[in-house]
């Protein structure tokens, strides 16, 4: 990875423990770019950048700076709070991936909903975030168990290793629910498996409370939320990757299991397992009808 072009200081180290710079940031995201785009068309961006790499401290950044290429897109909504509206960037092609490497953006989390009609989510995020000493099997059991559930609701779902500590489960939807539903057939969701699983599972809020138990987190369908796009390289020792996986590798793959190098021989290999995941879109509405019936 030694691409320069158009990189202010590319040979700044964002990652010290495998010596990744800011041009290898940029060959990244130009060699994903194919796989990575389509996730994120369309959708306002929060960017987690590190200026001086991963070994200081970082910052999230939702307003987009004022002065920004002609290339980069952009779209204002309403923030929902005293700011009125915040101007976010949208990333629609290689170039202005280059620009965010340039910018030190290891992180890009997505809405969960797109521009043109940002008030209806097209896609519903389960969070399945351990404790740190958590038993791999119980989280793999736990990651079944939350897409069995869903897809008896009459969901698909697909699976993500978020490069952190846990899983994302899923689901493609039509957009023909609101935020507020969503959140509503997701808290039920995560509800009823946590009365499954009481010992392993919790949709508790605070850390305290959880004593040890994996946190169905559902906090990221609302309005404003935002959730890792795949692909995302994330702020991390080891520079991991949020990779799509398919379920049949989920005995196989940790979490963090795909970094820099490695994700991109799996794109070689396999290509994107989540390439038509919008093809697949159900109704959350309809979903939520059945979880009700099942009370």
């Amino acid at each position: 990875m030694t691409t320069q072009q158009g990189i202010s200081r590319p040979d700044k180290v964002l990652y010290p423990d495998s010596g990744y710079t800011k041009a290898d940031l940029a060959e990244y995201y130009e060699y994903v770019a194919e796989w990575m785009l389509p996730h994120l068309a369309g959708r306002p961006l929060v960017l987690h950048r590190f200026p001086d790499g991963i070994g200081k401290s970082g910052f999230y950044q939702k307003q987009a700076p004022d002065h920004l290429p002609d290339f980069v897109e952009t779209t204002t909504v309403a923030s929902g709070n005293e700011r009125g509206s915040v101007r976010h960037l949208m990333v629609d092609d290689v170039d202005t991936l280059r620009y965010l490497a340039d910018q030190a953006c290891l992180e890009l989390h997505r809405w969960l909903s797109r521009a043109d009609r940002i008030d209806e989510p097209d896609l519903l995020v389960m969070d399945i975030d351990p404790p740190d000493d958590v038993d791999l099997a119980v989280l793999r059991r736990t990651v079944r168990a939350t897409s069995e559930l869903l897809e008896d609701l009459g969901l698909s779902t697909y699976l993500m290793a978020t490069g952190g500590s846990g899983y994302h489960v899923v689901s493609p939807l039509d957009r023909s629910a609101s935020f507020d539903d969503v959140r509503e057939l997701v808290r039920g969701v995560a509800a009823r498996l946590a009365a499954d699983a009481p010992d392993e599972l919790t949709t508790e809020q605070r850390i305290a409370a959880r004593r040890g138990r994996i946190f169905l987190d559902t906090n990221r369908n609302a309005y404003g939320q935002t959730a890792v796009s795949p692909y995302s390289p994330r702020a991390r020792p080891g520079a991991p990757v949020a990779t799509p996986i398919e379920m049949k590798e989920l005995g196989k793959v940790a979490p963090g299991g795909y970094d820099l190098r490695s994700v991109r021989r799996r794109l070689a290999q396999k290509g994107d397992p989540w390439a038509r995941i919008h093809g697949d879109a159900r109704s959350a509405v309809d979903a939520r009808r059945r979880l009700d019936e099942r009370a």
